[in-house]
């Protein structure tokens, strides 16, 4: 089976555990499949809005599509879901996208 299928077959097994979505995003991702990889993101943050890994990922997949605009608004909104959620080391690592997605 490969790593698709398998990511695929876990999140069938537990739909309320984000983690495997965040696989096969990541997987996706690795892969080069940038489309797929955001649209499985997209779920995630749907889904999961307070999963704070996501934030930084999806945001970098959106970067790498050309999708600046809206890479932003997802590391803004992560920072905000870092902050309420007292993870300060993602907050700074997407305040850091952030900044060099948008230079002064």
């Amino acid at each position: 089976m490969d790593r698709i299928a398998s990511f695929r077959s876990f999140i069938a097994k537990s739909p309320s555990d984000p983690f495997p979505r965040y696989g096969l995003a990541m997987e996706y991702k690795g892969r080069g499949e940038l489309t797929e990889a955001w649209t499985v993101f997209e779920e995630l943050l749907a889904k999961f809005p307070d999963y704070v890994p996501t934030y930084l990922m999806a945001g970098g997949t959106l970067v790498a599509l050309d999708r600046r605009d809206e890479a932003a608004d997802i590391y803004r909104k992560g920072i905000e879901v870092a902050q309420r959620r007292g993870d300060q080391h993602a907050r700074g690592e997407l305040a850091s996208a952030l900044a060099e997605l948008t230079p002064t």
